[in-house]
């Protein structure tokens, strides 16, 4: 118990004494445990009762706080009173906590006022008082007594346990212990609570912006709506949005949240001041509303729907450009929230994030959350200090320092997955960088892409094993059973979990893969709502899993494309049994016990875009929670399947030369994001090319036959590029 104490720092409604609670406790040396502030939440049949503050301590048990604004402190003995029979009725369920009808850890109230001088003055009974200056002598009289082993982790675990959200939609009937349905139930049931990090997460509160960094599969998504949930159960009156990019998350936070305000405080939540609601947004209210929709209604600007925005600023610009305009046009701010949450930001143009940022109060409370390798646009999110720009004396509106040890953190990152095993998420970043491809004819390197800060590897679970990371250095990346349990790959055989199926045609593989979904139903004990099918083009999913959903529903296996058969916020249909069928696009956020993809070729064969492509990629490889089966065909997929092997021979690490500054640059270069115009002109300019090098060559045009000037400029140009 040699560890300082840990404070999560939520939010109440008594702000001035939370803080002196925390600067005592940040101040002691002596004190050991975990502080909750604002947490946790208790149901009742009376309705929600927050706890103002709450020490756990292995020495002492549990020390509720009764925390007093002013200097009246009140009939605080009833609150005190009122306060432990309430936790005590929480934690009763918990049979690890009771011996017969009697719990085991001992619950001490105690009530901190620090605007009162004289403490004494005010006690009665045996309902303790005290102030800053009397505080940690009071804290001496509890004790614990009769202490049980484990007794302090399985309180503090309880206590902790703040949504069991992960648990399967709907209950899992198996039969055998060794199918994939039965493996994937024991899986469930690990995972289905927060760890210590994700708790802190989704309570620490700051008054600002914060940033929720993670990788896919950390519990972003969860975590944000969590943390949307438990403000909204602390401070019901606030009017709180939620929005994303990917309209099939919206069920899964609505979901979230439910959940979450259900188990919490017994309520449902108010969805008139917790809003889930689209980033763009279009008129006719309800449902149809957007983030950029409101602005544009509540600051009298004109909205353009995506037509007309595509016709304005052109294609793949169309949201940023309508944020841009919109905020320019404003003449004087009007705040319509309290806090704005916004998931996959890494889909978000900088614009958008500034649009929330100007729909807020002064107390600023946006928090948006990314991955950066999820970016399917292939871009990086600007610092936010680019993102929010400065203030009138020149400073930044928004800086993530690092946050000193007594304050709430206002950029977290979330390292250990929950959702890939080790050898799946390894898998996804081999291909999503391109760590083993094969370099291209005149080339340096294969690699794709690269994060220009080389510490994000550690922030995501990597550890050095060999070499230096930093630029210009060799270097050997390897998961770490911190970052990634073991539990997540130990239950199936590594050539089972993750599997590249090269197939001669198109036809082959959709006759393999309508047998595979076939086995998984009617031999594997897994729903239909296990499965996921991903196809990583956007452009042609419909066409490419047509064939196979076809033959699927001759074999009486109902299917369904999402966001085209449903309605565009359903992703799954579990009631119906049927079997879901995605882009890339609609696929982001969610999850699936066995995953397919689809024509994996498409990603190596490309000849523009490659990191968004591999992006793509990579994001269908972690949709995967367990099993995720490769397919594709040609001599793309030979190349694709070629990558894996390397890393596999390599007991799934990443070995690589890290590119300097420079190199990363022309990275960015050679494989930027084209719109089809831009593809059509270059297409262009080639033919332009290789007729003019095909009449030199034949000598039906002679180099003196060019414009001097010209060609000298064109020799200047090969010789810059190549020197």
């Amino acid at each position: 118990m040699s560890d300082p104490i840990s404070i999560i720092r939520g939010t109440n409604d008594k702000p001035v004494s939370s803080r002196a609670l925390a600067d005592v406790f940040s101040r002691s040396t002596d004190l050991k445990g975990h502080l909750f502030i604002g947490y946790p939440i208790i149901g009742t049949s009376e309705g929600r009762h927050p706890i103002d503050a709450l020490w756990v301590s292995a020495e002492k048990g549990i020390i509720i706080f009764d925390l007093i604004e002013g200097t009246k402190p009140g009939d605080y003995g009833f609150r005190q009173d009122d306060s432990a029979n309430k936790l005590e009725a929480r934690l009763k369920p918990h049979r690890e906590l009771m011996r017969r009808r009697d719990l085991i850890v001992p619950i001490h109230t105690i009530s901190f006022a620090p605007g009162v001088c004289e403490p004494d003055k005010y006690v009665k009974d045996v309902y303790p008082l005290a102030n800053v200056d009397t505080l940690m002598q009071a804290l001496e009289d509890f004790e614990w007594q009769s202490k049980e082993e484990d007794s302090y982790e399985a309180a503090l675990s309880a206590l902790q346990s703040i949504s069991t959200i992960r648990k399967s939609r709907t209950k899992r009937n198996v039969t055998r212990d060794d199918s994939r349905g039965a493996k994937l139930k024991r899986l469930e049931d690990s995972i289905a609570t927060l760890d210590n990090l994700q708790s802190k997460a989704v309570l620490e509160t700051v008054e600002g912006v914060q940033r929720i960094r993670g990788l896919a599969g950390s519990g972003k998504t969860i975590v944000l709506a969590l943390k949307a949930a438990y403000l909204h159960a602390q401070h019901p009156e606030w009017r709180i949005a939620v929005t994303f990019n990917t309209r099939s998350l919206k069920g899964q936070f609505r979901r979230l949240i439910n959940n979450f305000s259900l188990e919490q405080t017994g309520e449902e939540p108010d969805w008139d001041n917790l809003r889930i609601v689209n980033a763009w947004g279009a008129p006719g209210g309800g449902e149809r509303d957007g983030i950029y929709h409101e602005f544009c209604r509540a600051h009298d600007v004109e909205y353009l729907d995506f037509r007309s925005a595509k016709s304005v600023f052109g294609q793949g610009k169309e949201f940023a450009g309508v944020c841009e305009r919109a905020i320019g046009q404003i003449r004087e701010q009007r705040a319509i929230y309290d806090a704005v949450l916004v998931d996959e930001a890494q889909d978000f143009s900088p614009a958008f994030l500034r649009l929330c940022y100007e729909l807020l109060d002064d107390h600023k409370r946006l928090v948006y959350a990314y991955d950066e390798l999820q970016n399917l646009a292939g871009e990086s999110l600007p610092s936010p200090e680019e993102i929010f720009g400065t203030k009138a004396d020149g400073s930044p509106k928004v800086q993530f320092e690092r946050s000193a040890r007594d304050e709430p953190r206002r950029d977290i990152v979330l390292e250990k997955c929950y959702r890939n095993s080790r050898p799946v998420l390894v898998t996804a970043h081999s291909l999503g960088f391109g760590i083993y491809r094969d370099p291209p004819r005149a080339g340096w390197t294969g690699l794709v892409q690269m994060f220009d800060h080389t510490q994000l590897w550690e922030e995501i679970g990597y550890q050095r094993k060999d070499g230096e990371l930093k630029a210009g250095s060799s270097v050997t990346l390897c998961r770490t059973e911190e970052s990634s349990p073991n539990f997540l790959e130990d239950h199936s055989p590594i050539d089972d979990l993750v599997q590249f199926i090269p197939f001669e045609n198109e036809q082959s593989q959709a006759e393999w893969l309508v047998d595979a979904i076939r086995k998984n139903i009617e031999c594997d004990e897994l729903r239909h709502d296990d499965i996921v099918v991903i196809n990583p083009d956007p452009l042609t999913t419909r066409q490419k899993v047509g064939p196979v959903r076809r033959r699927l529903l001759e074999m009486g296996i109902n299917s369904h494309l999402a966001g085209v058969d449903t309605d565009p916020d359903v992703f799954f249909q579990p009631d119906a049994a049927s079997v879901t069928f995605t882009g890339i696009f609609r696929a982001k956020g969610n999850e699936a016990g066995m995953v397919y993809i689809l024509n994996a070729q498409d990603c190596q064969s490309s000849a523009w875009n490659l990191a968004s492509i591999r992006n793509r990629l990579f994001t269908a490889i972690t949709r995967s929670k367990t099993w995720v089966r490769v397919l594709g065909v040609g001599s793309g997929m030979t190349q694709i399947m070629s990558e894996y092997g390397k890393l596999k021979s390599r007991n799934f690490e990443l070995h690589f030369t890290y590119p300097t500054k420079e190199q990363r640059q022309q990275l960015q270069i050679v494989h930027r994001d084209m719109s089809a115009e831009e593809r059509k002109r270059l297409r262009s300019r080639e033919q332009n090319l290789v007729d003019l090098i095909t009449d030199l060559e034949s000598g039906s045009v002679h180099p003196e036959d060019l414009d001097e000037g010209l060609r000298a400029k064109l020799e200047e140009l090969l010789i810059r590029k190549n020197g």
